[in-house]
């Protein structure tokens, strides 16, 4: 047995809390990394807001949104309302895909992060979380 993060008690794997916070972890080193990158505005981050038509200025606001909403989603009290803006940020950048003619693939993989997020979260936190936003 062992204690949720809501502070409840109930039979959760040992494998299913570590699968999601590898899933989790996983997820956070990859916008910890896409964030830093906006800031630093590399060749190939100009390349693709080029190529998506946006203007290269905003790399530095959507890399510090990025680690904003990364961190959101690592503190326990505010992981949900991180995931819940994670998605939103996700959202837009599929639809800033779609708008730029991308392929299939770059325009699902934003769906497929979100998801992931998601996954991480409810492995790793069991699903008490979800009991208590939807009340069930």
């Amino acid at each position: 047995m062992m204690t949720l993060s809501d502070g409840r008690s109930g039979p959760v794997s040992a494998v299913r809390v570590w699968s999601g916070r590898v899933i989790s972890g996983l997820m956070v080193a990859f916008f910890l990394l896409d964030g830093v990158l906006h800031l630093m505005k590399p060749a190939p981050v100009v390349e693709a807001f080029g190529r998506l038509g946006l203007p290269v200025g905003l790399s530095m606001g959507l890399g510090v949104l990025e680690l904003v909403l990364v961190v959101l989603y690592l503190a326990p009290a505010t992981a949900v309302v991180g995931a819940i803006l994670l998605t939103g940020y996700l959202g837009g950048a599929v639809a800033i895909h779609l708008r730029a003619g991308s392929s299939a693939f770059e325009c699902l993989f934003p769906v497929i992060l979100g998801a992931a997020f998601w996954l991480g979260l409810f492995l790793r936190r069991g699903s008490g979380w979800v009991s208590a936003l939807f009340g069930r």
